[in-house]
């Protein structure tokens, strides 16, 4: 038989099996788990539980034919695997989405599912309350805007606000506010840390045993990867929200509708995932049913170039204030692009549109920019006489301006060179150009003014096909059709 030694002082539980199966002894520790000598039936290396824990058996051959067998208890280590393979499926659950409030829901599930058996997840308070969602096992969630009494829940303020850290805070359940909970036993609030910034407060509850401390911890686990990801989902939000209203100010505006004339206007930016870029078109209303239309092209394209073009519309709208004659604004305007630090230069052409018996009186100026085509109701396309130097770019400035009348029917269509310079075509290599753009026109002759900007857009759009291709922008001004009675 094995001699006795130091295994029966051992703390891992070890019994000796002689050879014919009977249990021989035990050291103390195995004879707390087997008050009875019954030879247990295990295989090296299994895993067995005893008396609620976990063990992982082995077995050592003695030279009397007997065997010491030993029990290595696994329990929390295979209850940190579990946990930390629960961790992960939290973790991409809670990474599958980046909205704030969608993701509050996700952590209140998973809580009420693993962790509490009533969850509450509150958000920072916003305008209209602090986001609140509520959870209890085996039911849905539910999320409102509520006003809370942050103080009546003891160490609810502190973990809102973030700083300085705290720990988990355990609230007697007598003392707890109605709404927060009822009939539970056990209340602790946890902080969600977010990037920076607090993401929230969790709240567990459990109507039955109280949590233990290694489930205090896995909470706190649990909850520093919720703040994580409701703060990731938060910063995304704002920062689309942000993104959203500075696009909408980039972009060309709406065209309103007037009864003297027809507007309307196109624009694609150059990249397919983008929405703004360097090309642009505004109309602002004058004394006497004037307007004034400018479309322009800033040099390079994207964010950059877009930055620049709101500053362009921005002083053009300045400039209205004090000056409409061409000249002049065309040469302030040259004068601002030439006093601000790293501005680009421009290409544009602006207009001023005046009812007349005959139609529309159209003045038309270009700073370098291409000249716009008069389409006729007959169909006769012409292009009108304007001509002058780049705005931005030197000193001075040379313009040219052009007067034309468009009898009811007839169009002014101003457009930039992302149209004339679409590359395409057959071979994908050939620009659709200016040429091409005059003769599809002439079928184009009394078209409305939103008819003809949609066809010229389609036009260019087709002969590109999926290609690359540079901001795109067209503005119509059509004279209406006089009603017969």
């Amino acid at each position: 038989m094995v001699a006795v030694s130091s295994w029966l002082r051992s703390p891992c539980p070890a019994l000796v099996i002689d050879a014919s199966g009977a249990v021989h002894s035990m050291n103390d520790a195995a004879k707390s788990l087997f008050p009875q000598r019954i030879a247990p039936h295990w295989r090296h290396g299994e895993t067995v539980s005893v008396a609620e824990r976990s063990y992982a058996v082995h077995r050592a051959d003695n030279e009397d034919g007997s065997a010491t067998w030993w029990l290595l208890d696994e329990t929390d280590l295979l209850l940190e695997r579990e946990r930390a393979a629960l961790l992960t499926r939290m973790s991409g659950a809670l990474m599958m989405s980046l909205n704030p409030e969608r993701c509050m829901t996700v952590v209140a599930e998973l809580a009420a599912a693993h962790l509490a058996d009533e969850v509450l997840v509150i958000a920072p308070p916003s305008v209209d309350g602090h986001p609140v969602t509520r959870c209890r096992r085996g039911e849905p969630p539910t999320y409102e805007l509520r006003h809370v009494d942050v103080e009546a829940v003891a160490g609810l303020s502190e973990v809102l606000r973030g700083f300085p850290p705290v720990p988990s805070q355990w609230i007697d359940p007598a003392v707890a506010p109605e709404w927060l909970a009822r009939d539970v036993s056990s209340i602790v609030v946890t902080p969600l840390p977010g990037h920076g910034v607090p993401a929230g407060a969790l709240i567990l509850m459990r109507r039955g045993e109280r949590f233990s401390e290694g489930e205090e911890a896995f909470a706190r686990l649990f909850a520093s990867r919720a703040g994580v990801a409701i703060s990731a989902a938060s910063l995304f939000t704002q920062q689309a929200v942000i993104t959203e209203r500075l696009t909408r100010d980039l972009l060309p505006p709406a065209l309103r509708r007037y009864e003297h004339v027809e507007l309307a206007g196109r624009y694609r930016a150059s990249g397919d995932t983008e929405h703004v870029g360097g090309d642009f078109y505004d109309v602002h209303e004058l004394p006497d049913d004037q307007l004034f239309v400018v479309l322009g092209d800033v040099c390079g394209k994207g964010l950059d170039a877009a930055a620049q073009t709101g500053k362009v519309r921005t002083a053009v709208h300045a400039l209205l204030q004090v000056v409409t004659d061409h000249d002049k604004m065309l040469h302030a305007l040259n004068q601002a692009l030439l006093t601000t630090d790293e501005s680009r230069f421009i290409t544009t052409v602006v207009g001023t549109v005046r009812p007349v018996d005959e139609g529309l009186h159209v003045t038309l100026t270009s700073g370098g920019h291409l000249p716009p085509l008069i389409v006729r109701a007959s169909g006769a396309v012409e292009v009108a006489a304007t001509k002058g130097t780049l705005v931005g770019i030197l000193p001075r400035i040379v313009t040219a301006t052009d007067e034309v009348v468009l009898a009811p029917g007839d169009s002014c269509l101003l457009y930039t060179d992302g149209i004339t310079e679409a590359c395409g075509g057959p071979l994908g290599d050939e620009e659709f150009g200016e040429d091409r753009l005059r003769r599809a026109l002439t079928g184009c002759g009394g078209m409305p003014a939103e008819a003809l900007v949609e066809h010229v857009h389609m036009l260019a759009s087709h002969w590109i096909g999926g290609g690359a291709h540079d901001d795109m922008a067209v503005l119509a001004i059509t004279a209406p059709r006089r009603r017969t009675s």
